[in-house]
């Protein structure tokens, strides 16, 4: 099957609601959405508190948190395998080939980002926003929520940006998640799998859409951003 064949079989079958199509498309979403929402709440307050405050080894902190945004996938996903694992610490709650250990692996592997990118936008900040609303006798944390409120569109805009990444993720995916048709398997794995077995269409079917979803979210991203 040469390359127009497979376009042409693989629009097919998007057009019939294939059910692998369906299924796949259905858990890379859900456990994208629900990793990307735990990341942010580990990651943004942290990198919110590292952005705004002043302290002794700030600039180490910042370092990690930049060097662990670059974590390779597969590292995280050994590190998510060990731990759930028989013979892990965590190997009790039988989580390892679920969906649960898939968002575990994806919330350790976003949470720098989110708190890379929230550090950023804080730090860049005009610290008159904040001295403002003192002055204007607002309490310290209503101080906080005026310059979050400021920071919104970009905070949106790095929520976009760590959701574009988890969607298209391989390797925590298929280490922890095992690949399981119907259950665990997602766009990635699922192309990776179904190209391995020469089934062209279907791999290319799901390659489109995920094609679809990253650019939707980077078009989505770069508009909060531009807006700012």
């Amino acid at each position: 099957m040469d390359l127009g064949e497979a376009v042409l079989a693989a629009l097919r079958l998007i057009a019939a609601a294939d059910a692998a199509v369906i299924d796949a498309v259905r858990v890379s979403l859900q456990v994208a959405l629900v990793a990307t929402l735990l990341g942010t709440l580990v990651g943004a307050p942290l990198g919110f508190a590292v952005g705004t405050a002043a302290f002794r080894g700030r600039r180490a902190v910042e370092i990690v948190l930049t060097t662990l945004t670059a974590l390779p996938t597969v590292v995280v996903g050994l590190l998510v395998y060990a731990a759930l694992s028989r013979r892990g610490p965590f190997g009790g709650l039988g989580l390892l080939y679920t969906r649960s250990a898939m968002v575990v692996g994806q919330t350790l592997l976003i949470a720098p980002l989110m708190a890379t990118l929230t550090m950023a936008l804080a730090s860049g900040a005009d610290v008159r926003i904040r001295e403002t609303a003192l002055t204007l006798g607002a309490t310290r944390l209503g101080a906080v929520w005026t310059l979050l409120g400021e920071l919104r569109r970009g905070a949106l805009a790095a929520v976009a940006t760590g959701f574009g990444r988890l969607i298209s993720e391989l390797g925590v995916a298929l280490m922890v998640g095992g690949n399981i048709e119907g259950a665990t398997r997602t766009m990635t794995t699922a192309i990776a799998l179904e190209t391995g077995k020469g089934e062209f269409a279907l791999a290319m079917a799901l390659g489109l859409i995920l094609l679809a979803v990253a650019l939707l979210v980077n078009l989505g991203a770069a508009a909060l951003a531009a807006s700012r």
